[in-house]
């Protein structure tokens, strides 16, 4: 069974086997968790990233998939990218922010990785409300069927950590 914890800190600073991160569909860098990934883990995920365009992704990373680089600088083996969806408050996507977590659970798995740290996918410029995408997160994370040993919440500020608290343990 996973093991699933909520911890308040920076991503890019975690020692797993595998960082999520919440890329958009170019897969080239941007702001967010995203660029964070690629400031700290340094060249190589950019170099990967341009690969994977140019040989399996020419119109970039579909909305809810994943897929794996190495990690470069990072202390985790590997990055396993996904894009979430844009909030909208007239389309329930909440479909496709569950697929990004059991898509990377899947990447995971394939990968060997026992130890996964998510971020908050989509609750940044995408503008997804913590306390409707935590539960969506959890549920999925819980319901993926994975190998993984445990994964990790990994949150910016308490405010996000109090949203993922609150689903945690309302739905254990």
């Amino acid at each position: 069974m996973t093991e699933i914890r909520v911890v308040r800190g920076d991503i890019t600073a975690q020692e797993v086997d595998a960082l999520v991160n919440a890329a958009n569909s170019s897969l080239l860098g941007g702001g967010g968790v995203d660029g964070a990934i690629h400031r700290r883990g340094g060249p190589a995920i950019l170099e990967e990233c341009r690969r994977l365009r140019s040989e399996h992704l020419p119109d970039g990373l579909p909305t809810g998939h994943a897929v794996a680089t190495n990690a470069g600088r990072l202390p985790a083996r590997w990055v396993i990218h996904t894009v979430g969806p844009v909030y909208a408050k007239r389309d329930d996507r909440s479909e496709l922010l569950a697929s990004c977590h059991t898509e990377s659970l899947r990447v995971a798995d394939e990968l060997g990785a026992t130890t996964v740290a998510f971020p908050a996918i989509s609750c940044g410029i995408y503008g997804y409300p913590l306390h409707l995408a935590a539960p969506v997160a959890l549920a999925a994370v819980r319901s993926a069927g994975t190998d993984v040993a445990e994964v990790r919440f990994v949150l910016y500020d308490d405010t996000a950590l109090a949203a993922f608290e609150e689903a945690l343990h309302s739905h254990p």
